[in-house]
């Protein structure tokens, strides 16, 4: 007589083993068990189902016979990393790059002086603790952050360049002096810049990232709630593994950082003299390539122009100028910025992600 289930169920009671089965199938005298354990251990399986083979013999007959399937108990996954909120601040945005000289700061300053042109109330961090160059990019390098009080508290005062708020580490050293400081020394920097800093009402900060990943990477997301990033690349093969291990890095399940996009900078080159023409000197459309493999937004290309070098030298960023084909790529590539952003922050309340979307088309100020 074949066995019922209710018999079963009852001398799995009897054994304690209830919490640990997750399914039982019964084939005439032949009973199988998926069982749910802590540990995959070989010869703590091979005890166990000598055991119970032993339990449902003694109890129904030597002719029972049992098949057990150990499923691994899944463990707990580990919460996302999260730091705590800057008031007023809306969306906090990181400019990465997965190796340095990509131009991660000039297209960090140019989104900004982007962003404020269309409306938007905008700030930058300068989080690059061993190569700050925001002072130098919007030609405040021989000011200094004065102390205010908010509500009975002492707050630094970001410095404010073409309507942008500005922090640095630049301003808390010498020019000439080299910065080399230990995690904790740059951690303990970077938490006085975002949260002992009055920064006001912002709709974006900009987070300028070191480049690669690393600890100061890992202490800005611990410490701040970064809404997204967007990974600034050129085009040559070697940039594109430096790449791919930026977005490997915010896509850990520890950290979980959205990537709105990748930006081509330097994409090709154009004289003057041949102004049709299009010089691929780093390669051809590289990070394109990589965005598409990688499923991630390419937000546009920035050509290799070397007007946007000597605007940053003077520190005056190149997105200043109006009607520049620069400026134009700029603008677009912004707007790319800001569409991907309300995509992803499908889960705010519809009237936030309307205000951006909206916003995302308007043109910039004259």
């Amino acid at each position: 007589m074949a066995l019922q289930k209710l018999e079963v169920q009852q001398l799995l009671e009897e054994l304690e083993l209830t919490p640990m089965v997750k399914n039982i199938q019964i084939f005439d005298n032949e009973v199988q068990l998926d069982l749910e354990v802590k540990s995959p251990a070989l010869h703590q399986k091979k005890k166990f189902e000598e055991a119970i083979s032993q339990a449902f013999q003694d109890k129904f007959g030597p002719e029972v016979s049992t098949k057990l399937h150990f499923v691994v108990e899944a463990k707990e996954s580990l919460p996302p990393i999260a730091g705590k909120a800057i008031p007023g601040v809306k969306h906090i945005i990181a400019i990465s790059s997965g190796k340095g000289g990509v131009g991660k700061s000039t297209v960090t300053s140019n989104l900004a002086v982007s962003l404020q042109k269309m409306g938007f109330k905008v700030g930058v961090l300068d989080a690059d603790i061993h190569g700050p160059s925001m002072p130098i990019m919007f030609d405040i390098e021989d000011q200094k952050p004065r102390q205010i009080h908010i509500e009975g508290k002492s707050k630094m005062q970001p410095i404010e360049s073409y309507g942008i708020k500005i922090l640095s580490i630049g301003f808390f050293t010498d020019a000439n002096q080299a910065i080399v400081w230990r995690g904790p020394m740059a951690g303990k920097a970077l938490h006085q810049m975002i949260h002992d800093a009055h920064w006001g009402e912002l709709d974006f900060l900009l987070l300028d990232l070191p480049p690669g990943t690393g600890d100061i990477h890992l202490s800005l997301v611990q410490q701040i709630p970064i809404t997204a990033t967007v990974i600034v690349s050129t085009p040559q093969n070697v940039a594109m593994a430096d790449v791919k291990r930026g977005v490997n890095m915010f896509s850990l399940d520890s950290i979980n950082v959205p990537i709105l996009g990748i930006i081509e900078n330097m994409a090709y080159f154009t004289p003057l003299e041949l102004p049709q023409n299009k010089y691929y000197i780093f390669g051809e459309s590289g990070a394109k390539h990589m965005a598409g493999q990688l499923n991630i937004p390419f937000l546009g290309e920035i050509p290799l122009v070397q007007g946007i070098r000597e605007s940053s030298d003077v520190g005056r960023p190149i997105c200043l100028q109006e009607e520049n084909p620069v400026t134009l790529a700029y603008h677009q590539i912004t707007q790319n910025m800001i569409e991907s952003l309300g995509k992803r922050n499908k889960n705010l309340p519809p009237t936030e992600v309307v205000r951006i979307t909206t916003m995302a088309g308007c043109s910039p100020k004259k």
